[in-house]
């Protein structure tokens, strides 16, 4: 077994860490969906220079070396490239991770009234254990698109006046049924719906609108008018549900029909934060996979420049299976390539081909870090640990290697040579037991252009669960890792 690395640093390493990890807290406290992320990538690398894809390609200007492009795609996805001095032809150094995160999502038709409580339905997304989701302070984070083309941005749960909102749960006292069961029978997928209000509609309550336009009509029209919509109040039956509306309306310009096109994410509510006496990990939300995108990000701002071009390629989807127009295996990322070859003078199928084939990518994914609370679940030689540095993981999948991408040894002898000679601490590890189960990444589906990937990344304590554990350690050692990559792969 490798040493801890904090053994190894001195005063100036311990002042770097600890800045990466505030500068990571803050991102993973304020962006918890994958739209969010998106956001906060494509600002920074505006920040530093960076140039929208569309605004190069409206302009016909061809690219150069050292120019810093980066393309968004529905606001879910987000490719960074640096232009190098070499050929576009001959391969990129591709950084990748996935920017969204096991959670709840709200359903089309979602807002109900049941026994003078109101409740949001939902529907889980990616891998949980559905019975760590209740009891505990969550967030709504998304957006509502009107039919209008506008679109409202959501997040309620997460400044210390907002509400949040709340799964309950059986109290012991009755649950000797409940805790006879199977732990993912324990709570059902239809049981995760969110309680967001008890208050019933005041039939003599006014919106602020309605007071506002009060003083612009006649006295007697207004209460007559007004006395007519307090007996439609008495006649509603689910008021609380219609109280939660009316607040929805006057708050966020949000009507019911909207939930129909709107992605509202139910995250837990809260501040990633400083975890042990030492302050030596960090507690929070999402690092399955942000805590290999925000690094990955940083090591593209700060990798300088090299002969090949560099990318960093944060997608959406990965947590169910990479589908759909926004994950690894839509046709985004080589579209965008297609026209960045354009764009630095050839216009032919072959050169996408090459340029895709000639790659190298750090599939960064995170692995499961050891835990000696549930020491049977790994195999102790091969597992990943707190403080040993970025995890190298040849292939994944499950059992018999099901659905992994099985780096080739050539490659890996590369990367340990690049992360030696730049005194990288990392570690080699696979996903628990054998014929425990196993987990998938995209590194199989960049694997199928021909280029060469593996999965890398930090080691994680409590994975898919609504609070995490990571390192700073190892997210130090992640970025220092991924730097290296972008400069020497």
């Amino acid at each position: 077994m490798k040493d801890n690395v904090w053994l190894t640093y001195s005063d100036e390493d311990r002042q770097e860490l600890n800045a990466l990890a505030e500068r990571y807290k803050a991102f993973l406290s304020t962006c918890k969906t994958e739209r969010e992320c998106t956001a906060f990538f494509r600002k920074e690398a505006e920040n530093a220079g960076y140039e929208d894809l569309n605004d190069r390609i409206a302009s016909g200007t061809p690219l150069k070396e050292g120019d810093r492009i980066y393309a968004v795609w529905m606001n879910k996805t987000i490719a960074l490239f640096q232009i190098g001095s070499e050929p576009l032809s001959n391969g990129m150094n591709i950084l990748c991770a996935h920017i969204d995160s096991p959670r709840l999502d709200i359903k089309q038709v979602p807002l109900y009234e049941d026994t003078e409580l109101a409740y949001l339905d939902t529907h889980y997304y990616g891998g949980i254990k559905k019975y760590q989701w209740v009891t505990i302070p969550l967030a709504l984070h998304g957006v509502v698109a009107k039919k209008d083309g506008s679109v409202i941005n959501v997040s309620i749960g997460e400044d210390p006046q907002d509400p949040v909102v709340y799964i309950t749960d059986l109290l012991i006292h009755l649950a000797g049924q409940q805790m006879g069961k199977k732990a993912s029978e324990v709570v059902t997928g239809e049981n995760l719906d969110v309680l967001i209000g008890s208050t019933p509609l005041d039939p003599s309550e006014k919106s602020s609108k309605d007071e506002s336009s009060a003083s612009d009509k006649n006295s007697e029209e207004y209460s007559a008018d007004n006395h007519k919509d307090d007996e439609t109040a008495k006649k509603v039956k689910e008021k609380v549900k219609a109280n939660i509306l009316r607040i929805l309306k006057e708050k966020y310009d949000i009507e019911e029909d909207d939930f129909i096109s709107a992605e509202i994410e139910v995250v837990p509510a809260g501040p990633a934060r400083d975890c042990g006496l030492d302050r030596s990990m960090i507690a929070g939300y999402g690092h399955d996979d942000r805590v290999c995108a925000y690094p990955s990000f940083e090591a593209m701002l700060d990798a300088g420049s090299a002969g090949r071009t560099f990318c960093c390629l944060l997608v959406d989807k990965e947590e169910i299976g990479s589908v759909g127009a926004t994950g690894m295996e839509s046709m985004f990322f080589e579209n965008t390539v297609a026209e960045l070859v354009v764009l630095t003078g050839y216009d032919s199928n072959l050169a996408v081909r090459r340029t895709l084939a000639r790659s190298r990518m750090l599939s960064s994914d995170v692995s499961a870090a050891y835990d000696p609370a549930y020491a049977e679940a790994f195999e102790k030689k091969n597992a990943a640990y707190f403080g040993k540095g970025l995890v190298i993981n040849k292939y994944t999948g499950a059992r018999g290697k099901s659905g992994s991408n099985d780096a080739n040894a050539e490659y890996l002898g590369r990367l340990r040579a690049i992360f030696d000679d730049n005194k990288v601490a990392f570690q080699t590890a696979e996903l628990g037991k054998v014929d425990f189960g196993g987990g998938g990444t995209i590194a199989f589906i960049a694997a199928l252009y021909g280029m060469e990937v593996v999965d890398s990344g930090v080691a994680v304590l409590s994975m898919h669960a609504p609070c995490e554990i990571i390192s700073k350690a190892d997210l130090y050692e992640a970025k220092k890792g991924y730097v290296a990559f972008l400069k020497n792969a």
